[in-house]
């Protein structure tokens, strides 16, 4: 009974230590030559069953996740296996068609960057996620009502497009010289609590100022849609590559989908879904959340939710995040829940 109890106790004390065990994929491959179109994402996905432990598989710290080496096309990533753990390293080039495997280990590790930053891999498709980096916007209630606007085109005019001037109210003299033009979007309000979360602005075009004064004058540099009256201007943020390790959050957190692109009702992979989470809910770029559904009740039994695919996140505010469907077992719906998985 003794010999039981003490076998049972070794047992639970190790399973928390076996559940952290790096699962690999059943055909994950000895090295992987970087391809164009690669990303960071699939590229976990072809050697870890749960992709988002890529930091670990790396061995990386902290530092190392929040300002990640960058990866290249040509690069291969070499998989080895010392002592039962594995690791992964960029062990050399692809050169005329030979792979060089034996190159010294390169660390991910911050550092300059000599190598042009637009050839390195994405952590996941620029192509869809690029409007949201550039274009979309949440802006607080409070600074879109004091945000310059638009009052007046020349000659009267209500209706504006590029090469036409206009009269911006608000614009202060030591402002900017290139603006972004919006218009109000939808307010977005916590489904569980109620309170408000920000406001979606709508991008229309650009703006840069001519003459200062009350009111300025602006030239409408860009038009994208139709800039009327009323709208607001926000100052121009150039977008950049945004290079971030795909990990889960350091704690435990969680949320809900509360809006999707399009306001499609079935949301699947590679669809972009807003969650009532944001960076004051400690949620960072290339967190990945876990996405359950609930369970219809079968008579009287209340079956557990069910996960039903992967976000991650690639945009953040104070409370409020955008996120991309990495991976969908299911169709997901505005309103399931997200958690760290």
């Amino acid at each position: 009974m003794r010999n039981i109890i003490i076998s049972l106790i070794l047992f639970l004390g190790l399973a928390p230590l076996r559940a952290e065990v790096l699962q690999l994929q059943v055909k994950a491959p000895d090295h992987y030559v970087v391809v164009p179109g690669d990303t960071l994402w699939g590229i976990s996905a072809r050697f870890l069953k749960d992709p988002w432990k890529w930091p670990e598989i790396w061995g990386m710290n902290r530092e190392e996740i929040e300002n990640p080496h960058l990866i290249y096309p040509g690069d291969v990533i070499v998989l080895e296996n010392n002592g039962g753990v594995p690791r992964l390293r960029i062990g050399g080039r692809e050169a005329n068609g030979e792979v060089n495997r034996e190159r010294e280990t390169v660390r991910l590790s911050p550092g300059i960057q000599s190598r042009d930053l637009g050839r390195a891999i994405a952590s996941i498709p620029l192509t869809e996620i690029g409007p949201f980096l550039s274009r979309t916007q949440v802006v607080e209630q409070k600074d879109w009502e004091t945000a310059p606007q638009l009052v007046a085109g020349e000659n009267d005019r209500y209706i504006l497009g590029a090469g036409e001037f206009g009269y911006v109210a608000d614009l202060k003299e030591s402002s900017a010289v290139s603006w972004d033009i919006y218009k109000r979007g939808r307010e977005l309000v916590d489904p569980d609590t109620g309170m408000p979360l920000g406001i979606e602005v709508d991008y229309l075009g650009e703006a840069k100022l001519i003459k200062s004064g009350s009111p300025s004058k602006v030239e409408i540099t860009k038009s994208v849609k139709e800039i009327g009256v009323g709208a607001r201007l926000l100052p121009t943020v150039e977008a950049t590559l945004t290079h971030f390790i795909p990990h889960a959050p350091e704690k435990e957190i969680k949320g809900r989908i509360m809006s999707s692109e399009g306001s499609i009702s079935e949301i699947g992979q590679n669809d972009i879904v807003g969650i009532n989470l944001g960076g004051k809910d400690g949620l960072e770029m290339g967190d990945v959340l876990a996405v359950y559904q609930s369970v219809a009740r079968r008579g009287e039994i209340s079956l557990p939710p069910e996960r039903v695919g992967l976000v991650l996140v690639f945009r953040t505010y104070d409370k409020f995040a955008y996120a991309l469907v990495v991976q969908s077992e299911h169709s997901i719906h505005v309103a399931d829940t997200v958690q760290t998985p």
